[in-house]
């Protein structure tokens, strides 16, 4: 079974501080737009703003750290970027406390957040294709999925019942010191971590900020993939400020209703990177690109048909299972292959590339949504969204294209 493989205790102790974060990050789910609802009284608009243009700008400041993240030790890049979440985050409830707290505050926090989780994202998959083995990658991916989806499942509801008890920012707070925990645990893992070698004229020629993408468009497997990911994450995304207006606002659920709306179907994702192995074997990882990746974008239109009390709670719970399930099960297979088809000096840049584009879908799709949203209704932008992600499994590969760089597989630990 996936959970009862061992992976050594260096990686125990990456996972135990990946798992800090995301329970903290679980319990602040949706933090900043359930900030800007109820502390704020922000319309559609203003929320899907939060969800875009903080992203957006992120994205843009970690284009450049993408080479430095590259030609550097890993383990304290991990370390500043968490570090600088707890900095970014703790001025919350400081300016909340004084009375100061304004919309724009949480825009720059929006992206030092997003930069840094990309930058953090790109040199802990550096770091991860570097500690485990090969056959190891989908185990160690699927435990990380695991204990995503296993977060938010736990987290959204207490997060939701702190907030009702003692205010909007409690939520806040645990995120913010859940990543200094994660900084302190990845500061106890043990071992020497050698400084990359740069290849060509170094870390500071201009080419290098676009070599992920180079790598990711050049691949015909990675690229198809990449153009999904971002239509697919990017529709999914900018449905939630959406679902805070209406699920809050118009249809009058209480927060830790709108939290167990979310949290309950996560346990899907224990079901689906547990299951992501086995299926792997049986089937193969075409197949669960094409089959998979189609029945995850089918649901969302559900959405559109939310009505208030308890059967707009089920359905909202229902939608969710239903493409969690089959987000959990795909998200470490893609994990892993994007590992498997990526050289050891090009892991960081194309993780940061990958997020980047998925972090600039998202920016680009919410904020068009939030205008959708603002001139017709959220329910509205709900239906459209729902819609347009049906034509996603277009882009899928038709073809498996592992043999063209299989043997870069063999130098994984160069």
């Amino acid at each position: 079974m996936v959970g009862r493989r061992p992976l050594g205790r260096q990686f125990g102790r990456l996972w135990a501080a990946y798992a800090v974060s995301a329970y903290g990050s679980g319990l602040g789910f949706g933090a900043l737009p359930l900030i800007a609802v109820l502390a704020l009284h922000a319309g559609p608009a203003e929320v899907s703003a939060l969800s875009a243009v903080g992203p957006a700008v992120g994205a843009l400041i970690a284009v450049p750290l993408a080479p430095w993240v590259e030609f550097r030790r890993k383990r304290p890049v991990m370390i500043t970027m968490d570090l600088a979440r707890f900095a970014a985050m703790a001025t919350i409830p400081v300016a909340y406390a004084l009375g100061r707290l304004g919309f724009a505050q949480l825009l720059v926090i929006s992206a030092v957040v997003a930069a840094a989780k990309i930058a953090f994202n790109a040199a802990s998959g550096a770091y991860l294709k570097a500690l485990v083995p090969p056959d190891d990658l989908l185990v160690a991916n699927a435990r990380f999925e695991s204990t995503n989806w296993s977060s938010i499942a736990v987290g959204p509801p207490l997060g939701g019942a702190a907030i009702g008890l003692f205010g909007p920012v409690t939520t806040v707070v645990a995120d913010a010191v859940s990543y200094l925990l994660s900084a302190l645990g990845i500061t106890a893992i043990r071992g020497r971590e050698e400084a990359p070698r740069p290849t060509g004229k170094g870390p500071v020629r201009a080419g290098a900020l676009l070599d992920g993408w180079r790598h990711i468009m050049g691949h015909p497997g990675l690229r198809a993939l990449y153009l999904n990911h971002m239509l697919v994450a990017g529709l999914i995304m900018a449905t939630e400020p959406l679902l805070a207006v209406l699920l809050l606002r118009q249809l009058g659920f209480p927060p830790w209703q709108y939290g167990l709306a979310f949290a309950a179907p996560c346990v899907g994702g224990l079901i689906g990177s547990r299951l992501a192995r086995r299926v792997v074997a049986r089937y193969g990882r075409h197949a669960v690109f094409r089959t998979v990746g189609t029945l995850r974008a089918i649901w969302l239109i559900g959405l559109a048909f939310v009505r208030p009390g308890i059967v707009g709670l089920v359905t909202v719970m229902a939608v969710e299972l239903a493409i969690i399930i089959n987000m959990s099960l795909y998200t470490p297979v893609l994990a892993t292959y994007r590992l498997e088809h990526t050289p050891q000096h090009l892991v960081a840049r194309t993780l940061s590339a990958w997020s980047v584009g998925q972090q600039a879908s998202i920016a680009v799709l919410t904020a068009l949504a939030g205008l959708l949203a603002d001139v017709t209704s959220p329910r509205t932008a709900l239906t459209v969204a729902g819609l347009l992600i049906l034509t996603t499994p277009l882009l899928l590969p038709r073809h498996d294209h592992t043999p063209q760089h299989a043997p870069e597989l063999d130098h994984s630990h160069s």
